[in-house]
């Protein structure tokens, strides 16, 4: 039984229970009404729409709009009948309304459909009736203070019991996710030993005797080796990161957000190891996809100018600050302190536009350190909207 489900029992218990609350008063005050025949009637009516709810609260299809607004409406009108069923005196003298503690099962109810807000609205709603009762009984003395309790109870309710529905709600939904994430975890260590046992083992002899063969084996080795190392990355992702998801964003768009982790996680390699934080890196997504673009051009330029041997480091780092930094290393020859600006004078914009505008475009910043003999890293910084 699910959380929800306990929460609409509850509202149909507590309606019982106060309709018998009401079923007493009703009968102990009849002889002093100025019309007992209505206050039957009234009774009446209150039993007739308990049942009715108690059942109809149960189909989800029935608990949208409609429902809720007439559980309102023949609470208010309950209500407002004791302004005809009293008499102006025992109205002015403080005694209850006839459906007492009745009505504030519509307040529950909408603050279990839809939280303290409209829980709030359906105290409001009655509020106004109980008022009404004294005006249309024209007693002299003004409001009480059992009506003033009355409403300050009702709104009490519809406030209390929504915001605490909806974290409710909220927690049965996260635990639902952890649960999900766990058999999601199960699954995937399950997948990775079969995987392990077989294919990645494989592809690791065949890496291994295409190096000793040599020639087109040691090609075909070379990509095996590739090829492990991004399956062993993939079985070993962590399935708690959170997907691309809808945000708000600023001046009251949709945007999404993308954690930039896995997507340059797909780059590791034999020759490319990526390291990034346990948890998740959001960006939005035009950001995270033009910084994976410009890690791309890096190590492209790592292969093209390094040599097949090169090895090179990805590091992704998230410091909370309100700022990414994703350096990209390697142990190549490096390069001379003005070679990036006689490319970009020979028209060789690979850097200048590929790395540095994409960066410069997202409002970051770009620091390229090398040296001949001594390898190349760019630090490449971009800001983090929050």
């Amino acid at each position: 039984m699910g959380l929800e489900v306990a929460l609409w029992r509850a509202v149909a218990v507590y309606r019982g229970l106060a309709l018998v609350y009401a079923a007493v008063l009703i009968a102990k005050n009849f002889g002093g009404y100025a019309h007992p025949l209505g206050g039957w009637a009234v009774l009446a009516v209150m039993a007739a729409w308990t049942v009715y709810t108690v059942f109809a609260y149960r189909d989800p299809r029935r608990r949208g709009r409609l429902l809720p607004a007439a559980d309102v409406a023949v609470a208010a009108g309950c209500v407002l009948a004791t302004a005809w069923v009293e008499t102006p005196g025992n109205i002015a003298a403080g005694r209850p309304t006839l459906p007492v503690s009745w009505v504030a099962a519509a307040v529950l109810s909408w603050a279990v459909a839809g939280g303290r807000r409209l829980g709030i609205a359906a105290a409001g709603i009655l509020a106004v009736a109980n008022l009404l009762v004294h005006a249309l009984a024209q007693t002299s003395r003004g409001i009480g203070t059992v009506t003033i309790n009355g409403i300050v109870l009702l709104f009490l309710a519809g406030l209390v019991v929504g915001h605490v529905v909806r974290l409710a709600l909220d927690a049965e939904a996260r635990l639902a996710r952890a649960v999900e994430l766990e058999s999601a975890t199960r699954e995937r260590e399950r997948l990775a030993r079969r995987i392990h046992d077989s294919v990645l083992q494989v592809l690791a002899m065949v890496q291994r005797r295409g190096g000793e063969l040599g020639g087109e084996a040691a090609e075909l080795g070379r990509l095996a080796g590739e090829q492990e190392a991004a399956l062993r990355s993939l079985i070993g992702t962590s399935p708690s990161r959170p997907p691309v998801r809808a945000v708000r964003a600023p001046g009251g768009g949709s945007g999404r957000e993308v954690d930039l982790a896995p997507l340059l996680t797909a780059h590791a390699s034999t020759s490319v190891t990526v390291s990034t934080p346990a948890t998740a890196v959001p960006l939005p997504e035009h950001a995270a996809r033009e910084v994976e673009a410009a890690v791309a051009a890096a190590l492209d330029n790592v292969r093209r100018h390094c040599g097949e041997g090169a090895r090179a480091w990805v590091l992704l780092e998230d410091d909370g600050t309100g700022r990414v930094t994703v350096s990209v290393r390697d142990d190549g020859p490096g390069m001379a302190a003005d070679r990036l600006d006689r490319a970009a004078a020979d028209g060789r914009l690979g850097v200048a536009q590929s790395i540095r505008g994409r960066i410069r475009d997202l409002g970051g910043e770009v620091s390229i350190v090398s040296a001949p003999g001594e390898g190349t890293e760019i630090e490449m910084t971009v800001p983090v909207p929050r």
